[in-house]
C-alpha cells in the first residue's frame, strides 16, 4: 500500500512537472514574464519582449505581433492577462494561445494596448522575420515586399536564413537578390560587402542603382584641418570651386565664424534706423559709397540694434583659414571604390539597354507609321492623287472597330470581326470617293487637294454628329494587356508588338498582291507606263478605282490597329496624315519598300529628337520636319526612287 502511494505520488509530481513545462511554453506565460513591457511598450523595452517571443518558438507569435502592431491586444485589469477581443460591449475575449472564446468583459475592465509609431515599426520588423518562413506563400511574399520597401541591417541575417528553406524557386530568387542588395549596404564584413557591391554591376534594376547611389552619397563640409580617416572626394578651392560668400555661409552654419548679413539686409537695416537725417552718426547724404554705408551699419551693430556685418577682407581671411571638402558618407574607401567601379560598369550596360529600348520604341512607332502610310503610298504612287482625307479613312476604321465591340463583347472575337469589316467599309468609301470625286480631277492636283481636304472636314463633322466629341474606347483583348519586359530598362507593350506583327503581315500581303497576282501586275503596269498598259488591254480607270479602294481599305485596318493604341476621336486621322505624307515622300512615292524605309527613318528620327528634347514635343516635331525638308533637297525622289510615270511626275 505504501509503495503504491509512493508510485502514485511520483506519477503525480512528474505529470505536474510536465504540465508546468508545457504551460511555461504557452504564449500567455511568455507574455506575463514581460507584462509591463507588453502593456506599456517603448523603444527601449520592446526589444526584450520580441527577444522573449522569438526564443519561445511558438507558432502563435506572428499572429500576436500582428494584433499588437495593429493595436488589437487588450489586457484584463483584474489579472493582467492579455486577450484579443470581438464584439462591442460586452467584449468577447479571445485566448491568445488557442483562439477560442474565453468569456466576456466590459470595456471598463480592459486596457487597450496602443504602441506608438516607433514601437509599431520595431514590431513590423520583427514580424517580417517570422513571415519569411511562414507556410503561407502570400505572407512570405508580403514579407519580402516589406523588406524591399524598408530595408534594414537587422533583416539581412533572417533573410539569409529564409533562403535555404524557401520552396518556391521564383520567390527564392527574389530573396537571394534582395539579400545581395542588403549585403551591399549592411553586411558587417567589409570584404563580403565589397563583393556584394561589385555584384550589382550587372543589375539594371532601379533599386540596385539606388543602393550604389546611397553608398556613393556625399556631403560638403568645412573644418579647421582635414580630419584623419575622412573618405574625401575632393578638396574645394574657395573662389574656384565654391564662391567666397557661400564658403563663409558654411563657416557660419558650422559655428566656425560669426554670421553676417547680405548687402540687401545691410541697406534695409540702414533705412530702418534713419533718425534726424542720420544713420549711426553718418549723414544720409554721405551714404553714397560702400565704405560709408558699412561704417554707418557697423555703428548700428556696435549699438546692438542690427546684426553684425563682416567685411569682405575678414570673410576672405576666415575662408582661407579653413578647409572645404566633399566627402563620402561611407567612411571605408574600399567600399566606395567598389561602388564606383560597379556604377561605371552599370552606366555602360544602362546606356546599351537604353539604346535598345529606344530602338524598340522607334521600331514600334515605325510600324504604326507604316500601317498609316502604306495605303497612301499605293494611291499616291499609282494615281498621283494627293488624298488629304486619308486620315479620315483611318478614323473610319477605328470607329468601325468601336461599333463592332458594342455588339460583340468578346474583345478577341470583335477585333477579328472588325479588321475585315473595317477594310470593307473603307474600301467601299474609297471606291465611292474615287468614282464621285477623284476621277473628275485627274491631272489637276490643286483641285484634288482642295476637294479631298473638304471631304476630310466633312467626314470629321459627320463622325462628331454620330459619335460625339468624346473619345471612344477601342478595348484590346486581355492577352494584349501588359508588356514584354526584359529588364527594368527595356520593355515593350504587347499591343505595340501586335501592331508590329500586323505591319509585317501587311507588308507580306501587299508584296504578294503586287508581285504574285494579276491585279498586282496590272497595278505595276499602270504605274510604270499607263499608255502602254492601256494598249495591252488593261483598263487604267478600273485599276485606279481598285487601287484607291485598296489603299483606303488598308487605312481602315490601320485605324483598328491604331485605335487599340490611341484614343478613337473624330480628329485622330489628322494626327497621322502629316506623318503619312512625310513617310511616303521620304521613302519614295509608290514603293512598298520605300514606305517601309521612310517609316523606319521617321520613327527613329522622331524618337531620337524626343530623347534630345523630351520636354517640348512641338519643337521635336518641328525639328523633324526641318530635317526631312533638308533630306528632300538632297534626295528629292526619296530613299527608294520609283521608275515610270510617278518618277517622271
Amino acid at each position: 500500500m505504501t509503495r503504491a502511494l509512493i508510485v502514485l505520488l511520483m506519477a503525480a509530481l512528474m505529470l505536474g512537472a510536465a504540465t508546468g513545462e508545457v504551460r511555461a511554453q504557452d504564449l500567455q506565460s511568455v507574455l506575463q514574464t514581460q507584462a509591463d513591457a507588453v502593456a506599456s511598450p517603448s523603444r527601449r523595452s520592446v526589444d526584450a519582449v520580441i527577444a522573449a517571443l522569438d526564443a519561445s518558438d511558438l507558432p502563435q507569435v506572428p499572429e500576436f505581433l500582428e494584433h499588437w502592431r495593429d493595436k488589437e491586444v487588450w489586457q484584463r485589469k483584474a489579472d493582467g492577462l492579455f486577450f484579443y477581443v470581438t464584439g462591442a460591449g460586452p467584449y468577447i475575449l479571445i485566448d491568445v494561445d488557442t483562439g477560442a472564446e474565453a468569456g466576456t468583459a466590459e470595456k471598463a475592465d480592459l486596457d487597450n494596448i496602443k504602441p506608438n509609431a516607433g514601437v509599431r515599426g520595431v514590431i513590423s520588423t520583427a514580424l517580417v522575420k517570422f513571415q519569411l518562413l511562414d507556410p503561407d506563400m502570400a505572407k512570405r511574399l508580403a514579407a519580402v515586399d516589406s523588406i524591399a520597401r524598408d530595408p534594414g541591417p537587422d533583416l539581412l541575417e533572417p533573410l539569409r536564413q529564409a533562403i535555404e528553406e524557401e520552396p518556391d524557386p521564383a520567390l527564392k530568387d527574389r530573396k537571394v537578390r534582395l539579400a545581395r542588395l542588403l549585403a551591399a549596404r549592411f553586411d558587417p564584413d567589409p570584404v563580403a560587402r565589397a563583393e556584394a557591391i561589385r555584384s550589382l554591376s550587372g543589375d539594371l534594376s532601379v533599386d540596385a542603382r539606388a543602393v550604389l547611389s546611397q553608398i556613393l552619397a556625399t556631403r560638403t563640409t568645412v573644418a579647421d584641418v582635414l580630419p584623419e580617416g575622412t573618405n574625401v572626394v575632393a578638396v574645394l578651392k574657395p573662389g574656384r570651386d565654391i564662391s567666397v560668400n557661400d564658403a563663409y555661409a558654411q563657416l557660419a552654419d558650422a559655428g566656425l565664424a560669426q554670421p553676417t548679413v547680405t548687402t540687401q539686409a545691410l541697406k534695409d537695416g540702414l533705412i530702418a534706423h534713419i533718425a534726424d537725417g542720420q544713420v549711426g552718426g553718418v549723414p544720409v547724404a554721405d551714404l553714397n559709397t560702400d565704405a560709408a554705408r558699412i561704417r554707418a551699419y557697423q555703428a548700428l551693430a556696435d549699438q546692438g540694434v542690427v546684426p553684425p556685418f563682416v567685411p569682405d577682407e575678414a570673410r576672405r581671411a576666415a575662408v582661407e583659414a579653413h578647409v572645404f571638402y566633399t566627402a563620402y558618407t561611407e567612411t571605408d574607401p574600399n567600399l566606395t571604390a567598389a561602388a564606383e567601379e560597379a556604377q561605371a560598369a552599370l552606366a555602360t550596360r544602362l546606356a546599351v539597354n537604353q539604346g535598345a529600348d529606344l530602338a524598340l520604341d522607334a521600331l514600334s512607332l515605325a510600324s504604326i507609321y507604316f500601317l498609316a502610310a502604306i495605303g497612301l503610298a499605293i494611291t499616291f504612287g499609282v494615281m498621283g492623287v494627293i488624298n488629304m482625307a486619308h486620315g479620315e479613312f483611318i478614323m473610319m476604321g477605328a470607329y468601325t472597330g468601336y461599333v463592332v465591340q458594342q455588339f460583340v463583347p468578346n474583345y478577341t472575337v470583335s477585333i477579328l470581326i472588325a479588321l475585315p469589316l473595317a477594310f470593307a467599309v473603307t474600301f467601299g468609301a474609297g471606291v465611292a470617293m474615287e468614282r464621285l470625286v477623284i476621277r473628275h480631277l485627274y491631272k489637276r492636283p490643286l483641285e484634288t487637294l482642295l476637294a479631298t481636304f473638304g471631304i476630310s472636314i466633312a467626314l470629321q463633322q459627320l463622325a462628331k454628329n454620330i459619335f460625339g466629341t468624346q473619345a471612344r474606347p477601342l478595348t484590346s483583348p486581355a492577352w494584349l494587356d501588359g508588356a514584354l519586359t526584359f529588364n527594368d530598362v527595356v520593355s515593350i507593350s504587347y499591343i505595340r508588338i501586335a501592331i508590329f506583327v500586323l505591319a509585317l503581315i501587311f507588308l507580306g500581303l501587299i508584296l504578294f498582291i503586287l508581285k504574285r497576282t494579276r491585279l498586282g501586275l496590272e497595278v505595276r503596269a499602270v504605274t510604270q507606263n499607263p499608255g502602254m498598259a492601256a494598249s495591252m488591254g488593261i483598263n487604267p480607270d478600273r485599276i485606279n478605282m481598285l487601287t484607291f479602294g485598296l489603299g483606303s481599305g488598308i487605312a481602315g485596318i490601320a485605324g483598328v490597329a491604331i485605335g487599340l493604341y490611341a484614343k478613337v476621336t473624330s480628329e485622330m486621322g489628322a494626327d497621322y496624315i502629316v506623318q503619312s505624307f512625310m513617310t511616303v515622300v521620304v521613302g519614295g512615292v509608290g514603293n512598298v519598300w520605300g514606305t517601309l524605309a521612310g517609316a523606319t527613318m521617321i520613327g527613329v528620327l522622331q524618337k531620337g529628337i524626343e530623347v534630345l528634347n523630351p520636354s517640348n514635343t512641338l519643337a521635336a516635331q518641328t525639328y523633324m520636319i526641318l530635317f526631312i525638308i533638308l533630306f528632300i533637297q538632297f534626295r528629292p525622289k526619296g530613299i527608294v526612287a520609283l521608275k515610270g510615270r510617278a518618277a517622271g511626275d
